[in-house]
């Protein structure tokens, strides 16, 4: 089944279960024609005993089609709809009153640009979960929060990273946080498998790791790297290493400023349009390398095509100090 999109504001969308379309009319120089009960020439040649002229009756006419061109799915708007009211835990007193928008699946996909698995594959991107019905986010402290009662007991009994047992978490934490809570949290930052009828979860130290990092970066406007990296290092579970890498499309070194400072900037937080987008960047910086920009732009790009494609579009190149970088095409205001 396919169905079209968009709210009256947008540009209409078509969606299969798996895909979305740009729909764009295109017109034809061959008149189509709707006849009802038409039949094909190879229907005809099948009955030969009909080679009478058959009078028909055109029901209507069209000059043009829709021409459906893949797109990628508009799934900014779903973070937001989603951050207009995370989820600060049971004991939240915002969320005992039913003032807040809540958004079952049923709801986003009325609302969202998106195939339907193109959508529930974002809410588990963005580590959404279902509570009482409706999808939700977690407020950023709350998450922190559970994530560090998990490493604390992970601490505490000394369990390799790689074989994080389910029950005992859910029976030391069970009475600090809600089980299914717990258990969102695991999910979020570990993969889950069974070994011998019991549930483990294998912790992702790069995941972890770069939650720390955004913990210290929230609150400066830009961090000397060297102290960072150090309070950084310090602040990861015993057994991760911190390492710059693992904030790719989440800071962004400044490598001309002495000392060497970083700074939150979040991809999630830049525009979906292409050239908006690079606007925006190089409003935030006016000549971009390949490496540093690459985090920022990698989810514009179409189906099968290229980081260097989108950067020959949007931007110009050139040398400075034997290093390839990127600057606007057009004069930012």
């Amino acid at each position: 089944s396919l169905v079209i999109r968009g709210e009256k504001d947008e540009q209409a969308v078509l969606c299969s279960k798996d895909k979305t379309y740009d729909m764009k009319i295109a017109d034809t120089s061959n008149m189509l024609l709707f006849i009802p009960g038409c039949k094909t020439p190879e229907e005809l040649n099948a009955d030969q005993a009909s080679c009478d002229i058959i009078h028909s009756q055109v029901a209507g006419f069209s000059n043009n089609y829709w021409e459906l061109r893949r797109c990628r799915p508009k799934l900014k708007k779903l973070r937001k709809l989603l951050m207009e009211d995370p989820y600060e835990g049971p004991d939240s007193r915002k969320d005992q009153t039913l003032t807040f928008s809540k958004y079952t699946t049923e709801d986003l996909l009325s609302l969202i640009q998106a195939s339907e698995e193109e959508i529930l594959h974002q809410l588990h991107v963005i580590d959404a979960c279902k509570i009482e019905g409706y999808w939700r986010v977690l407020e950023f402290d709350y998450e922190m929060k559970l994530l560090n009662h998990v490493t604390q007991l992970i601490d505490s009994e000394s369990w390799s990273l790689s074989k994080v047992p389910l029950r005992t978490c859910l029976e030391e934490l069970g009475s600090l946080e809600p089980r299914e809570m717990i258990e969102h949290i695991l999910l979020s930052y570990g993969r889950k498998y069974i070994d011998d009828g019991e549930v483990y979860f294998e912790m992702h130290e790069d995941k972890i790791c770069r939650a720390i990092a955004q913990m210290l970066l929230q609150n400066a406007v830009k961090f000397n790297l060297s102290e960072f990296q150090e309070v950084w290092q310090q602040s990861v579970p015993e057994g991760m290493t911190a390492r710059l890498d693992q904030l790719k499309g989440l800071a962004l070194v400044d490598k001309t400023s002495r000392p060497e400072t970083i700074f939150l900037l979040k991809v999630e937080d830049l525009p979906e349009d292409n050239q908006e987008r690079f606007n925006s960047l190089f409003s935030i910086r006016e000549k971009w390398t390949e490496v540093d920009i690459t985090p920022y732009i990698q989810d514009l790009c179409a189906e099968k095509q290229t980081v260097g494609a989108l950067l020959t579009k949007y931007a110009r190149s050139s040398m400075q100090n034997g290093v390839k970088v990127y600057n606007s095409r057009r004069p930012i205001s």
